[in-house]
């Protein structure tokens, strides 16, 4: 909105100039989310004891966890509501890739919105069942490899899939980019959202995520240095920039009433919509299989879940005390501060590979 309102006057005021630069952008959604998140956390907090909307802790979790009942949570409409606003506010809004983006980000916060509503409707850690979440969240993610092909037939997009580390390689999926793309999308939400079991790991290791993809947004668009690493091409996907940015400041701000010991939660409404903003822009960047090495924390905790349900089914034994992974960690005493720390160091080392693989390809 205030790009629109500001950019037409550049002409009579220089200072407005300044608008067109998407790296000035960026850095005002980014401060704008930042405040937002840091003026009305104490608010919503407030707010959502006040109407007892409170975490219900399960009993086969960590012992520990258990005084951290009560704690308010769906603190994720605060971080979408810092995100979400700066992004209008600065990008252009004729852009496809922005919208594609907000859209697909504020479905799959309505999923946990209903699941995180069922939880304290009814009390109990269990919410919506897992496979009406699985469809609503496949549902979604179509909606986005549909919008995604619409964008090829105006050749503001192609379906071909880049591989990390090989340029030569980029097989052309056509009309199989829409189950991929769902696989990308679904996969990294619920990625997230397994992610999400202490305090500020998942809105932690996340922030580092959406500040490698503000990069990689940032170069996929400028011509010059899309060019020079041999990346897809497309320039409208520079405004996308804005919108990783405004996620950067949105996270920074709820990771301070986020930190051990955390005032809030952020829900299934916060982890499942930032898990498919991250799929959605890894997406539409063409950087899905980057997204494994830039989200590898998230992977492994996935994975952790998948290896401990099938090594018990096919052999009745646990490969892990606990799954996700950084239960596990925390069974064998780890401290909650010290597997956040430690975690956090792993997301800066794989997001700072995955960017050192665009010069390797």
């Amino acid at each position: 909105m205030l790009y629109h309102l500001l950019y037409p006057y550049g002409a009579q005021i220089t200072l407005l100039n300044v608008t067109q630069y998407v790296t000035f952008r960026t850095a005002a959604a980014s401060l704008t989310a930042l405040a937002i998140s840091l003026m009305f956390g104490p608010w919503m907090i407030r707010k959502l004891r006040d109407a007892q909307i409170g975490q219900v802790i399960r009993n086969t979790g960590p012992i520990a966890h258990q005084p951290k009942a009560g704690t308010p949570t769906m603190g994720g409409l605060l971080i979408l509501t810092a995100a979400i606003f700066p992004t209008l506010l600065w990008a252009d809004l004729t852009n496809a890739y922005v919208w594609i983006a907000v859209l697909s980000t504020l479905a799959f916060g309505s999923i946990g919105f209903v699941d995180d509503y069922l939880k304290l409707r009814r009390r109990s850690h269990h919410g919506l069942r897992p496979r009406y979440k699985l469809v609503a969240q496949v549902v979604v993610a179509s909606l986005v490899g549909v919008a995604i092909l619409a964008l090829t037939e105006q050749n503001l997009y192609n379906t071909n899939l880049n591989f990390p580390f090989f340029k030569e390689l980029v097989p052309d999926l056509g009309f199989l980019y829409v189950p991929f793309a769902v696989l990308v999308l679904v996969g990294a939400s619920n990625a997230v959202n397994l992610t999400d079991g202490l305090d500020g790991l998942a809105i932690g290791t996340f922030t580092i995520a959406a500040a490698a993809f503000t990069g990689l947004t940032y170069i996929t668009g400028h011509s010059v240095f899309a060019e020079y690493l041999l990346l897809v091409q497309f320039s409208p996907a520079a405004e996308l920039t804005i919108f990783c940015g405004a996620l950067v400041g949105a996270s920074l701000g709820f990771l301070w009433y986020n930190a051990y010991p955390a005032d809030i939660f952020m829900g299934d409404v916060g982890s499942l919509a930032l898990g498919g903003a991250l799929g959605t822009v890894a997406v539409l960047i063409k950087q899905e299989l980057l997204l494994l090495i830039v989200g590898g924390v998230f992977v492994a905790e996935a994975l952790s879940v998948i290896i401990q349900v099938c090594s018990f089914r096919m052999t009745g034994r646990r490969v892990f005390k606990m799954a996700p992974l950084h239960h596990h960690f925390e069974l064998q005493g780890w401290s909650e501060p010290k597997i956040m720390t430690r975690f956090l160091v792993v997301a800066v080392i794989f997001a700072l590979f995955s960017l050192t693989t665009l010069k390797l390809r």
